[in-house]
């Protein structure tokens, strides 16, 4: 792996912890509090803080790997934009769909979080292809 390897994927870590946190941690926030049964208390999930950062680790790993062996020679931005919805529709919207297939969660919930994850995953794209121009 290269050095520009080993930046984007630092950079595109961090920015996916940082806007997983925004959307899950403050704009989700209060939904998933009125669903105790289906997650962690704040406290109960700081115990499992290692598990989310190797799965974020892994989702970052592949992301950055995926897109610096499948870029064009075509616009960056648009390449980027491209990127992030094909994960997106590979990754974000079938997950989300599976969880509401097997848990009872309200279908307004799961619509907010495939909405917030695409737009997460279109930003991670964007940045890892300006990166990577």
């Amino acid at each position: 792996m290269t050095k520009r390897f080993w930046l984007s994927f630092v950079v595109i870590f961090v920015l996916s912890m940082a806007l997983d946190f925004v959307h899950h941690g403050l704009i989700l926030h209060a939904d998933y509090l009125q669903l105790p049964a289906l997650f962690r208390s704040d406290a109960d999930g700081q115990h499992y803080m290692g598990w989310l950062l190797l799965a974020h680790a892994f989702l970052t790993y592949a992301f950055v790997w995926i897109y610096l062996r499948g870029r064009e020679a075509k616009p960056w931005f648009g390449q980027g934009l491209r990127f992030g919805f094909m994960i997106a529709v590979l990754a974000v919207i079938p997950g989300y769909l599976i969880y509401y297939a097997v848990q009872p969660m309200p279908g307004v919930l799961v619509a907010k979080q495939i909405f917030f994850d695409t737009v997460r995953t279109l930003i991670l794209g964007v940045v890892v292809a300006g990166m990577n121009k």
